[in-house]
């Protein structure tokens, strides 16, 4: 048994003794407690404000709330959590331990509670959205956020270096990865900012570079999960390439150097449209364009998130009509403005432009609904907490200036072989 999977079972372990010997959370109602990830003040008003108005037509429900964990090591702290015996009702649950945790029978289906509730339109849920978070044809996470990467650009800065925009890139056909990183480089070169972040990759969530490989048509793993994708050619190439873009071109900051575009430390970032609030205060001009295409043409990456309910644990049925009232169209639309809905209904520019004031009508239809059209999710794996530390590991070879690119690529096939085949 991996460790992921050890992981899981004392989980499952934890919720059904805690279902055994737990009753209600609280003496005069029931308590519902969600794990969540995110810290950002606007984000955790407009949940408060949706338990509010869900709690004045539900007496039963004594409180609702949002616990946050760290972003770095949350998936951890969650089984954690669940191991103990003190499991949320609810939890977001990353897109890289969506296997792991439909697989494990700790979590309430749930298409039997959302098509039972009036309004919900159960069949607006895109299929494609759904896909990571069903299990034969069982939905075990609502998908609350289909986000795709997107480049946010400095436009004060390219203009400082006097590079051309990535928007007239694109009018001219040319918005390509060769073309972003020697602009990146031209930044670096002459204002002394770093040039080009994938954020929250910091040389350690190495899944954030499917934003970059999945351009070069490349894949940690094959789509059964069984071979490793690492050592594979467009993998070696894409890699190479983003070798060069770091040590040789110094068109992205390498290991130890931080740098953050929101606050204006960089030219150009990977991250997903939630973080446009983080460019309320207008400190420079600013755009939002799809990644550069890559050898293999255009692509888009997506990443995902699922609210799960614990089946176990006291309050399921209440934390299951709750998730049900949180993700209906009209809450739907409302998260939207920071998460956007697996709703086909609301995957159109006006909605998604009313939800996102900071954004373009443009930037919309070309970053958001071409990229939840086209994209592929972020890797996912059973197992994928021992899996990603293997790799992380192993990858720590490459981060080097003169590193043997394909021996260090070769190296993790090694590692994971025996994991991705059990």
């Amino acid at each position: 048994m991996t460790l992921g999977r050890r992981i899981f079972a004392t989980a499952a372990a934890g919720l059904l003794a805690a279902a055994a010997f737990g009753g209600p959370a609280h003496a005069e109602g029931v308590a519902l407690r969600m794990t969540v990830w995110t810290g950002n003040k606007a984000h955790l008003q407009l949940l408060d404000d949706i338990a509010a108005a869900y709690r004045k037509d539900h007496p039963e429900i004594a409180s609702i709330t949002f616990e946050t964990l760290p972003f770095d090591g949350y998936t951890t702290a969650l089984t954690t959590q669940i191991a103990g015996g003190n499991a949320p009702d609810l939890a977001w649950i990353f897109e890289n331990a969506a296997p792991d945790f439909v697989s494990s029978g700790v979590l309430l289906p749930l298409q039997d509670v959302l098509r039972a509730t009036p309004g919900y339109g159960y069949d607006d849920l895109l299929p494609s959205a759904t896909a990571l978070w069903r299990r034969d044809d069982v939905l075990y996470a609502y998908p609350f956020s289909t986000s795709p990467f997107g480049v946010f650009v400095n436009l004060d800065l390219l203009k400082q270096a006097g590079v051309t925009a990535p928007a007239e890139r694109i009018a001219a056909g040319s918005w390509s990865w060769d073309n972003a990183v020697a602009d990146a480089a031209a930044v670096h070169a002459k204002t002394g900012k770093a040039g080009l972040v994938v954020r929250d990759f910091d040389y350690k969530l190495w899944d954030n570079l499917a934003t970059i490989w999945n351009g070069w048509g490349a894949a940690p793993w094959s789509a059964d999960g069984k071979s490793c994708g690492f050592d594979q050619p467009a993998m070696a190439e894409a890699m190479r390439f983003l070798h060069k873009a770091v040590f040789t071109d110094q068109a992205m900051p390498g290991p130890g150097a931080p740098a953050d575009f929101f606050a204006g430390d960089a030219a150009m970032t990977i991250t997903q449209i939630s973080r446009a609030a983080l460019l309320k205060d207008g400190a420079f001009a600013w755009d939002l364009v799809p990644l550069p295409q890559g050898p293999a043409g255009e692509y888009a990456v997506i990443g995902q998130a699922g609210i799960g309910v614990f089946k176990a644990g006291a309050n399921a049925q209440a934390a299951a009509s709750f998730l049900a009232f949180l993700s209906n169209p009209e809450n739907s639309a409302r998260l939207a403005q920071y998460f956007p809905p697996p709703r086909k209904s609301q995957l159109v520019v006006d909605l998604l432009a009313k939800a996102n004031p900071m954004l373009k009508p443009a930037q919309i239809e070309a970053v958001v609904v071409r990229g939840i059209e086209i994209g592929a999710v972020k890797p996912s794996h059973t197992g994928n907490a021992q899996i990603a530390q293997v790799v992380r590991a192993g990858l720590d070879t490459l981060w080097q200036p003169d590193a043997d690119v394909d021996a260090a690529l070769q190296a993790v096939c090694g590692r994971i072989r025996p994991l991705l085949a059990r």
